[in-house]
């Protein structure tokens, strides 16, 4: 069974939208674990309506919110899994039907995916808002007038989805396009590597120190380009304070390991 771990902070709007999308998969075996750092009660009261008539089971995890600590809660996360097989999501961010269909296409002994996204600029999430309910088929209808208007970033790779292969493969490790809102790896490497680093703390980076550790051990990275992309709501920029120095310290790794 694949396990989605789902992280969230102070967004209801946002989880109801990416909530629902994970409603409407057509791959129906997996289990949701919502990674909460710290949100009010709205969020706890609308995961707990949402539960009721959802079709996957959804487990909430919460901590205490004394800042930004991710890695902690997403540690806290993989450790209640049930499934053998990770999928990593924000909860700023709303699926396509099939999305859990192409990463289990994707999965891989001995490999993690990094998957993309497509942006959505403010007036398109703030029309998402006040729909009822997510519609992807309503969604749809409209991409390309959306591309062209600027709502999207991206069109052809929601519309043409390509299959696995070798052109995936990464050759070594590259800091480029590692999205922790979208990327997977199996529970057991996960495991291997004891998970996230939880002294990084703050926003940045804390995804590509688990990417890299994952391949520092002999797992190969596989791009989900094409085929897994996400659609990530519109956001003002986070407190990076912490970036430059959670960044140092992935370098340092990196340094470390061509020594």
């Amino acid at each position: 069974m694949i396990s989605i771990l789902l992280a969230t902070y102070n967004w209801p709007q946002a989880l109801k939208l990416s909530l629902e999308s994970l409603a409407t998969q057509t791959d129906r075996d997996f289990e949701i674990i919502i990674a909460d750092d710290g949100s009010t009660k709205q969020t706890k009261e609308l995961i707990e309506h949402i539960r009721a008539t959802h079709p996957i089971a959804i487990t909430h995890l919460w901590q205490d919110d004394q800042g930004f600590r991710k890695t902690k809660i997403l540690n806290q996360a993989i450790a209640s899994t049930q499934g053998d097989y990770l999928i990593f999501l924000d909860g700023d961010c709303i699926v396509q039907p099939d999305f859990v269909a192409q990463h289990r296409a994707l999965a891989q002994k001995n490999y993690l995916v990094t998957g993309s996204r497509v942006l959505l600029n403010e007036t398109l999430t703030h029309e998402l808002f006040t729909w009822p309910h997510w519609d992807f088929a309503r969604f749809d209808a409209s991409l390309l007038r959306e591309r062209i208007r600027g709502g999207i970033n991206k069109y052809w790779p929601i519309k043409i989805k390509l299959g696995n292969g070798s052109w995936r493969d990464y050759k070594k490790f590259v800091w480029r396009r590692i999205k922790g809102c979208n990327m997977a790896c199996w529970k057991s490497d996960a495991q291997m590597i004891e998970g996230f680093d939880e002294t990084m703390t703050g926003w940045g980076h804390e995804d590509a120190d688990f990417v890299f550790r994952l391949q520092r051990h002999g797992i190969q990275r596989k791009s989900g380009s094409w085929a897994t992309e996400v659609f990530h709501l519109f956001h003002k920029i986070h407190d990076q304070s912490n970036a430059a120095e959670n960044a140092r310290r992935v370098r340092e790794k990196i340094l470390a390991k061509a020594m």
